[in-house]
């Protein structure tokens, strides 16, 4: 895979809409549309190319991590584009076929986002298996009401991709900072690099807002990656994986990211 075919894709002109304090506080951009009778194929991933111009038009992503890690497979969306409506599709399809979830929407960042926005780690002692960074949660303080609803966590995740006030974000709230290790994918194989590294493979701020799926029955169970390319294909999505990511990473050094 070239450098030239992987060129960071602009995202397109937005309609100008009204700003607060610098941070879009209206975007455009439309939830999924089902796909009635998807085709079924046998299992494949779609090309990084085609993921990271959807990507960077502000569409959703399916990323799946390594059989041998978590075997999960995440919601990524940029967090600068992420709109009202696609934050409510992106809470209601935490559950595979449709029903409502568990809504646990959290932002990847890099750390030097959140140490210029003054918002510290969860917990000093990470205890989580796969050490996933937990920060502390937040809510924008502009044009938001109690933080939960689908309207004011979208705002809060452009306004983490964007504010440079830390005075901007109330702490606690309802959305989930990550903490980003530095170098990314080349440096861990999880999802919170990912969403930092697609952002920057597309042009965009670093700032990937994502969720797990998880299958409608009884338990609740985590889908798995023949679960995820089905939710992908009925959705319209493209479905690419962690290590794709951190493969074209190895091979390109040149990219600085």
């Amino acid at each position: 895979m070239s450098p030239a075919a992987l060129t960071p894709t602009p995202a397109p002109a937005p309609v100008q809409p009204p700003k607060s304090n610098g941070v879009t506080t209206m975007s455009t951009g439309k939830r999924p549309t089902e796909v009635p009778h998807p085709p079924r194929t046998a299992f494949a991933f779609d090309p990084l190319e085609d993921a990271l111009a959807a990507f960077a038009r502000g569409e959703f992503l399916v990323v799946m991590d390594d059989e041998s890690r978590e075997n999960e497979g995440d919601l990524i969306i940029a967090g600068a584009l992420c709109t009202t409506e696609q934050m409510a599709w992106m809470v209601k399809h935490t559950r595979l076929t449709g029903g409502w979830g568990s809504g646990y929407i959290c932002i990847a960042l890099p750390g030097e986002r959140l140490d210029a926005l003054e918002i510290p780690m969860m917990f000093p002692d990470n205890q989580d298996p796969h050490r996933t960074a937990y920060a502390v949660t937040v809510d924008y303080k502009n044009g938001t009401t109690t933080g939960i609803s689908a309207h004011d966590r979208a705002l809060t995740a452009r306004a983490l991709a964007t504010s440079t006030a830390p005075s901007d974000f109330t702490r606690p709230g309802h959305l989930v900072p990550l903490r980003a290790r530095p170098g990314g994918t080349l440096a861990r194989r999880g999802h919170t690099e990912c969403g930092v590294d697609l952002c920057a493979l597309a042009g965009l701020p670093a700032a990937g807002l994502l969720c797990e799926l998880v299958n409608d029955d009884a338990a609740g169970s985590m889908a798995r990656r023949d679960d995820c390319r089905r939710f992908a294909d009925r959705w319209g999505l493209k479905m690419v994986s962690v290590e794709m990511i951190a493969g074209w990473r190895r091979a390109h050094p040149e990219a600085g990211l």
